[in-house]
C-alpha cells in the first residue's frame, strides 16, 4: 500500500492558503474549487496499464491537485470492483466492461461512471509451448522462417477440433466476464471459426460456456502463467506482462496480441461511483487532471519516459515482475516465440490518439460484445446502447479538466487535438482482424454482420 500526505509544493505555500491542511494556488483554487475530499484510496490490479494510476503518484501530481492518495492492489476484479460500490475505494483501474455492465445489472447492479479512458491496446493471447507445436504447422511463414502476423484462429481451429475428436474439452483462460480479454479471445476465436460459447443468464447459465468449442474460465491476471503451467488451461487472454511472462519462463507463446485484433482499441478506464462524482465535483476535476497529466508524461517524447515508468511498476507494491518483463512490451517491442522480438511501438499507448478521452462508442462495442455472446440476452434498439453509453462514460467532465489543464498552462491546446470537437463517437473502425467495419452509431447493424453469435430477434 502506498500513501502520501502532503506535497513538497503545497508545503512550502502551506503558510499562505490553508483549506483542511491542504493548499493550492489561489487562482488554481477559484477556477476549479477546492477538493471537497482530499484523502482518498485508489485501487489497482497488477498489470502495466495501471501505469497512469502509478505516475501520477510518484510524479506528484495527485498532490499538486490537492489530493492525498493511496493506492492499493486488490486480489481480483470482484473484489475491487466491490470496493468502489462500497466505498471502501474512493476510485479504481477498471476493466473497460465493468462500469457498464454494473449500470445494465449483470453480474451487479451499481451506478459507477468513467472520466477517463486509461489506455489503448496492452493485452495479448498466448498458448502452451504443446498448443503452439501443433498450431505452427498451420501458419504461414516469412523467408526468414518466423511465422507471418496477424495469427488468426484459423491455425487453432484443426487442435481444437482434434481435441474434440478425442473427447478432451479445450480450456482457455480469460480474466473476468465482462473484461476487455474476454471479448478480445472471443472475437478471435469466432473469427477463425471456433464457437466461444453463449451466457444465459435469463436462464441461470452465466458459464459462457453453451455452445462452445473452446471452454473459457475466469483466471485472475497474476496466475496465469501457473495456470498455463499446470496444464489446467491451453491458453489464455491477459494484459500485460503475463504474456510476456509465459516467454520469460518458457512455457507458453504469445500468438496475437489485442493491437492485432482490434487497431488501437481501448483497455482499461478508472472508475468512481456516480454518487462520488456528484457529491465531489472538485475533486472528481482534480483526479482526472492528475490522471490526463500523467498518461502524457508516459507518451511524450516519444515514449522517452517509458524506461523510468518501467522502473517504477517492477516495484513490488505496483506490478511486481522484473523490470526486463515489463520492459519486452512498455518500452515499444514485443516478444513471440522466444527470440522473435518485433516492433510494436504501439503496444501501450496511454495518451496518443486521444487515448484517454472517454468515448461513446468504446462504451457501446462493449455493450455490442455484451449482446453478441448473450450476457444481454434480448434485442436494444440503438437508442438504448446510447442512452447506457452516456450514463456510464463522462467526456463532460473530461473536457472540464482538459480545458483548466490549459487555462493553467500545464499543457496545451495541441495536447488534446481533437478532443474539443468530440461528438463522443470515433469514425467508423477499420482494423479489425476479420476485416468488419465498426460504426458506433449502428450497434445493430455491426451485431448482425457477424458469422457466429447472436443476432437481432435470435435469443437462448
Amino acid at each position: 500500500m502506498l500513501t502520501k500526505k502532503l506535497s513538497k509544493f503545497n508545503k512550502s505555500i502551506c503558510s499562505a492558503v490553508l483549506i483542511g491542511c491542504s493548499a493550492i494556488t489561489s487562482l488554481t483554487a477559484q477556477a476549479l474549487g477546492y477538493p471537497e475530499k482530499e484523502e482518498l484510496k485508489f485501487g489497482f490490479i497488477k498489470l502495466t496499464d495501471m501505469a497512469p494510476i502509478a505516475i501520477a503518484y510518484e510524479k506528484g501530481f495527485f498532490e499538486d491537485e490537492g489530493l492525498y492518495v493511496t493506492i492499493e492492489a486488490q486480489a481480483n476484479w470482484k473484489v475491487l470492483l466491490d470496493g468502489v460500490i462500497d466505498g471502501r475505494l474512493d476510485g479504481a483501474h477498471m476493466l473497460a466492461g465493468q462500469p457498464i455492465a454494473a449500470s445494465i445489472g449483470y453480474g451487479t447492479s451499481a451506478e459507477i461512471i468513467t472520466p477517463f479512458s486509461m489506455d489503448l491496446n496492452g493485452n495479448g493471447i498466448t498458448v502452451s509451448n504443446e498448443i503452439w507445436k501443433q498450431m505452427k504447422v498451420n501458419i504461414p511463414k516469412q523467408a526468414d522462417g518466423k511465422p507471418v502476423h496477424p495469427i488468426k484462429a484459423d491455425a487453432l481451429k484443426p487442435v481444437v477440433e482434434k481435441y474434440a475428436d478425442q473427447g478432451k474439452p479445450f480450456n482457455m483462460g480469460m480474466v473476468f466476464p465482462v473484461s476487455t480479454h474476454n471479448y478480445e479471445l472471443r472475437y478471435w476465436l469466432a473469427a477463425g471459426g471456433i464457437h466461444p460459447g453463449y451466457y444465459a443468464p435469463h436462464k441461470g447459465d452465466t458459464s459462457g460456456q453453451l455452445d462452445a468449442e473452446v471452454l473459457l474460465s475466469v483466471t485472475p491476471p497474476p496466475q496465469m502463467p501457473a495456470t498455463l503451467e499446470a496444464g489446467t488451461i491451453y491458453g489464455y487472454c491477459v494484459g500485460e506482462p503475463w504474456n510476456q511472462q509465459a516467454v520469460f519462463k518458457g512455457i507458453g507463446v504469445p500468438v496475437v496480441i489485442d493491437y492485432e485484433i482490434w487497431k488501437d482499441n481501448p483497455e482499461k478506464v478508472f472508475g468512481i461511483s456516480k454518487t462520488f462524482a456528484e457529491k465531489y465535483p472538485n475533486t472528481t476535476i482534480r483526479l482526472t487532471r492528475a490522471l490526463i497529466r500523467a498518461a502524457k508524461w508516459l507518451d511524450e517524447n516519444n515514449n522517452a519516459n517509458r524506461p523510468e515508468a518501467v522502473k517504477i511498476l517492477s516495484q513490488s507494491n505496483y506490478v511486481g515482475a522484473d523490470y526486463d518483463v515489463i520492459a519486452n512490451s512498455m518500452t515499444g517491442t514485443f516478444e513471440y516465440e522466444k527470440g522473435d522480438k518485433r516492433a510494436v511501438p504501439d503496444f501501450n499507448v496511454f495518451f496518443r490518439y486521444n487515448a484517454t478521452y472517454p468515448y461513446y462508442s468504446d462504451a457501446i462495442w462493449y455493450l455490442t460484445q455484451m449482446r453478441r455472446w448473450g450476457q444481454i440476452h434480448e434485442d436494444k434498439p440503438d437508442s438504448w446502447y446510447k442512452d447506457v453509453a452516456e450514463q456510464v462514460y463522462r467526456p463532460d467532465i473530461y473536457k472540464k479538466a482538459a480545458k483548466s489543464l490549459i487555462d493553467d498552462k500545464l499543457m496545451t491546446k495541441e495536447d488534446f487535438v481533437t478532443v474539443f470537437d468530440e461528438d463522443g463517437y470515433r469514425n467508423p473502425q477499420t482494423h479489425f482482424i476479420d476485416g468488419i467495419v465498426y460504426d458506433g452509431t449502428k450497434p445493430n447493424e455491426y451485431i448482425n454482420k457477424f458469422s457466429i453469435g447472436l443476432k437481432s430477434g435470435t435469443t437462448l
